[in-house]
């Protein structure tokens, strides 16, 4: 610039930068928004809905007690119903060993029904010259115990000490029962004639 004149001469050089200035910083665009995955169902979820599906295709218009029989199982534990013959019960037990794949097994309780035709015994082989053993219809994993108060309380305690302890004692040999193991057992209303109480 001319120091006697307000007019500049000629363009003014940019001033060179600083080497300890910042760094110029490239835009980025901003990245494209993706929804999150949605949660995945946990697998026992699935598998109980499955079940409860199968069983409910036999065992119609019972969801309720399909639920809680399914909960009953995956707690370990053991089912009683009560209610007059012909109302499926049969089938339900039927439907959920086919559902979950395991051995089914049924036991019609009557007044002669000895303990050992529930547990089974051992018998002598005039062949082998041997004592062996004859399973009682209680080895097995999903066993239906129908009309269990038509028996005396000495054949119901030998299903109950199985139902507790899940194994099998004969002979004084100790057989255990292949897990899960699961009893649905059934009873008539107490004021029908030919019934045994339950014990407490």
């Amino acid at each position: 610039m001319n120091p006697d004149s307000n007019t500049p001469a000629g363009p003014v050089p940019a001033p060179d930068p600083s080497p300890y200035a910042a760094p110029a910083v490239a835009a980025v665009p901003p990245a494209e928004f993706s929804p999150p995955p949605p949660p995945q169902e946990p697998e026992g979820t699935r598998l109980g809905r499955e079940i409860s599906a199968a069983v409910g295709r036999v065992f119609l218009g019972q969801d309720e007690v399909i639920q809680q029989v399914l909960a009953a199982l995956l707690a370990g534990g053991h089912v009683l119903l009560e209610g007059k013959p012909g109302l499926g019960k049969t089938h339900l037990v039927l439907a959920l060993a086919r559902a979950i794949g395991v051995g089914f097994g049924r036991i019609q309780f009557t007044p002669d029904l000895m303990p050992s035709d529930v547990t089974g015994h051992t018998l002598y082989d005039l062949g082998s010259q041997t004592f062996r053993l004859r399973r009682g219809p209680v080895f097995t994993q999903l066993l239906l115990a129908d009309e269990i108060n038509r028996a005396p309380a000495k054949t119901q305690s030998a299903l109950l000490e199985v139902m507790q302890e899940g194994q099998v004692t004969i002979d004084g040999e100790t057989h255990p029962l292949t897990p899960p193991f699961m009893t649905f057992a059934t009873q008539n209303p107490i004021e029908q004639e030919g019934t045994y109480p339950l014990p407490e």
